[in-house]
């Protein structure tokens, strides 16, 4: 049974603490546009999948109740950044295994201020669930100072510049990019453009890293309502549908750890893996994909990922973002909202705001960041942990 989604909605994502409300506020926010958007009352869902990281046990019930109480089932999802995505997966199964014909996924995230830690229980690093990932990196690089999941991604960005030569120049290209298009984004954190000189001038987080490079810690929420193609025909949905043409969630596995490399370690070959299933399953390549909502915590990721995906080979994914080939007017538009760097990156809502901007996309409702004839579109939403999750939509 073919799945598809036919509502999606989001708040702006915000800095923390800069808005008065609370996750449940947010949540009610970005479900009922969701449901608007696809024109059914809460009372038609029958499963609700809610992704978070940061509130406490059963905050899903909490969340959702403010959308109504129906006694339908909630489950409480959480998978570090590729939680929301997760939550998504969980509604697509739930449709196509037919225990339901509608679906509500939510994501959300209260953040606090700062940079996040390396997940450690009390200050006890051995008890992290990312201890292994950690300890891979210190045995190659040291443990230093700097915002751990900066150093990671840092440390992978100084291997990819010494195996390959790519130049912090293509590395703020990503941040440049990105910040572009996201003052096209009224969801978006930040709409402010600079250039490559501004981003390389700005505060280092972690070598070669700036602050324009590093994703934030944000607030907000997003969400799809994911049906069944039975729903559609029943409820006349066919204008707002999208099909969720494949899905893939990888794990991590001795190919993260093996090499000693923090290339793989924050997540290559699942990416890869993730990216090689959806293709198999769906009988598409990148070659007929428009448009990508991919994972770019830091801009190395983006890098990473551009290879992992069979959008160049190994060590060209730096010359690839120099080209223009993945802003408008290139061959792929990635990150058309201004990706996590600009977006914000609530973590329980990331995957689903990825989601909403390519339904948009594909349903060509994107305003001024519309993607010319965009009807495949790819998201990328990855964690340290470690999960990838790649989504593949279309637009028939």
């Amino acid at each position: 049974m073919k799945a598809y989604i036919v509502g999606v909605g989001m708040t702006k994502f915000e800095k923390p603490e800069s808005r008065d409300w609370q996750y449940w506020d947010m949540a009610k926010e970005a479900g009922t546009k969701a449901l608007e958007d696809a024109g059914i009352p809460y009372e038609q869902v029958q499963q609700v999948p809610v992704g978070y990281c940061f509130q406490a046990s059963t905050a899903g019930q909490r969340a959702v109740y403010e959308l109504g109480l129906t006694g339908v089932p909630v489950y409480n999802v959480n998978n570090n950044c590729a939680t929301a995505s997760t939550a998504l997966m969980m509604a697509r199964q739930f449709v196509e295994g037919g225990i339901g014909d509608c679906v509500l996924a939510l994501g959300f995230e209260k953040m606090a201020r700062g940079a996040l830690g390396a997940g450690a229980d009390g200050g006890d690093f051995t008890t992290s669930p990312v201890a292994r990932h950690y300890g891979v990196m210190a045995a190659g690089h040291g443990f230093g100072m700097s915002p751990p999941t900066a150093q990671i991604f840092g440390n992978a960005a100084r291997e990819h510049m010494e195996r390959y030569g790519t130049t912090e120049a293509q590395l703020a290209a990503v941040g440049a990019k990105n910040h572009k298009h996201s003052a096209n984004n009224p969801h978006a954190q930040f709409q402010d453009v600079y250039s490559v000189d501004e981003i390389l001038a700005a505060k280092t987080i972690h070598h070669p890293l700036t602050r324009l490079q590093c994703s934030p810690t944000s607030d907000g929420s997003a969400a799809a309502v994911v049906v069944s193609e039975r729903f559609v025909v029943q409820h006349g949905l066919h204008d707002k549908a999208v099909e969720i043409a494949a899905q893939s969630m990888t794990t991590d596995t001795e190919a993260s750890f093996a090499s000693g490399s923090c290339i793989d370690v924050v997540g290559k070959p699942m990416s890869r893996a993730a990216g090689q299933q959806v293709f198999e399953a769906s009988g598409l390549g990148i070659e007929d994909v428009d448009v990508v909502e991919l994972h770019d915590c830091f801009s190395i990721n983006e890098l990473l990922t551009y290879e992992a995906l069979g959008m160049c080979a190994d060590g060209e994914s730096g010359k690839l973002v120099e080209s223009g080939a993945t802003a408008y007017g290139g061959r792929w538009v990635v990150n058309p909202s201004g990706g996590l760097i600009s977006k914000g990156h609530p973590l329980g809502a990331t995957g689903l705001a990825q989601t909403a901007e390519l339904v948009w996309q594909l349903r060509g409702e994107a305003g001024a960041r519309q993607v010319d004839g965009a009807r495949v579109g790819l998201a990328h939403n990855i964690g340290l942990g470690g999960a990838a999750v790649v989504t593949l939509l279309r637009r028939s």
